[in-house]
């Protein structure tokens, strides 16, 4: 190992320090990732398996879609769930003045 001393290095050294630091950690976990991988790949073969037939394929949380609160006061279509931008006919409502609440579904 390196032997330096940290008190004779400058502010700006010591930061470079941390983050030389900092990306020789992270390739160090992952490349001990892709050999354990790459072990576990040999075996399940071994054993006539994929990887990804032995732990499954990842599946993802979505999100249910949002209900409905406001509709459009013309277009019965046109609806929005208050979640995300406005939209122009519902920003348009409340600009002129006029309760939100009229347009709830």
């Amino acid at each position: 190992m390196a032997d330096f001393n940290l008190e004779a290095l400058s502010l700006k050294e010591l930061r470079q320090l941390q983050k030389d630091l900092a990306k020789a950690i992270s390739t160090y976990e992952d490349r001990h990732k892709a050999e354990a991988r790459a072990k576990l790949e040999a075996i399940a073969k071994e054993m006539g398996y994929s990887l990804a037939d032995l732990i499954g394929v990842e599946v993802k949380a979505t999100r249910s879609a949002a209900v409905a609160k406001y509709r459009h006061p013309e277009n019965a279509a046109l609806t929005w769930s208050g979640r995300g931008r406005k939209p122009q006919w519902f920003a348009d409502h409340v600009n002129a003045g006029k309760d939100p609440s009229d347009l709830a579904i």
